[in-house]
């Protein structure tokens, strides 16, 4: 079996955690278990995991305000598995920072396939290891040595050359690297969760063009092109949510938007 890394689960019902427990073991995971907020926070903040499932009604403080606080520190995939089906639930687990959300009972064979959709979405890469300021290293370009030149001429003033910045995608200012997933904004790093950095990935690459919200879903979840496969309501509400979070990280106005404009009944695009 394929190790995948680590999984925490946080679940306070003794049944359901063994039952997310054995599919993420049959997933390839090594798993740690948690019954209450503060001991996922705290696993998750040990263990450095892959993937987290978050149960909502837990003894101490809620799975929202756990996946809150492990948002502020790491970037690991985040599932809530609750029995709470209302709608607003689950735009309050998105908008608390996780990536997918599944209500109890769960059939094992839907966890795995969503852990597997996830799985397909590569992670953030953070900066050089060891260097806390540094730049990530895919976007320093080496530079040539110069040539030598004459005395009167190397001693002549010149401009100071900063390093070269690569980027696949420039729009106003807004630059973003898909290689080491980066984003930032005139040199200013971005600190983007995953589905907010792919959904302006999938926005910059078409610029002017609609992307629908079946579009976007369909993206996240990584199907191939244009399949017309079925997206729920409950899927665009939360592509929704996730826009107005990146918009939020970008400063940007849904009203006077610099960089993502809606267009109302249709979808979303690159602002002019």
């Amino acid at each position: 079996m394929v190790e995948r890394g680590v999984a925490v689960v946080v679940e306070d019902d003794d049944d359901i955690r063994t039952s997310l427990k054995e599919v993420l073991l049959q997933s390839g995971f090594a798993v740690f278990e948690t019954s209450s907020g503060s001991e996922g926070v705290k696993a998750v903040r040990e263990h450095n995991p892959v993937i987290v499932t978050m149960d909502v009604g837990l003894p101490d403080f809620d799975g929202i305000e756990a996946s809150r606080r492990i948002r502020t520190f790491s970037d690991a995939y985040l599932i809530i598995v609750t029995g709470r089906v209302e709608e607003a639930d689950a735009l309050m687990g998105f908008e608390a920072g996780a990536d997918d959300y599944l209500t109890k009972p769960f059939r094992p064979r839907e966890l795995r396939a969503r852990i597997a959709a996830m799985l397909r979405r590569p992670r953030s890469i953070s900066s050089v290891p060891g260097d806390g300021n540094a730049a990530p290293r895919a976007l320093a370009e080496p530079q040539p040595a110069a040539p030598a030149e004459p005395a009167a001429v190397a001693d002549a003033p010149r401009p100071h050359a900063g390093p070269v910045v690569l980027c696949d995608f420039e729009h106003r200012g807004l630059t973003l690297h898909e290689g080491s997933r980066s984003a930032a904004i005139h040199g200013v790093s971005l600190d983007l969760t995953r589905t907010q950095f792919d959904l302006l990935l999938v926005l910059m690459e078409n610029g002017r063009v609609v992307q629908t919200k079946a579009d976007l879903v369909r993206r996240l979840r990584n199907d191939p092109y244009n399949t017309g496969s079925f997206v729920t309501a409950g899927e665009e509400r939360a592509v929704e949510v996730h826009l107005g979070n990146l918009r939020k990280r970008l400063g940007d106005s849904s009203r006077s938007p610099r960089w993502v404009e809606t267009v109302r009944g249709v979808g979303y695009r690159l602002a002019p």
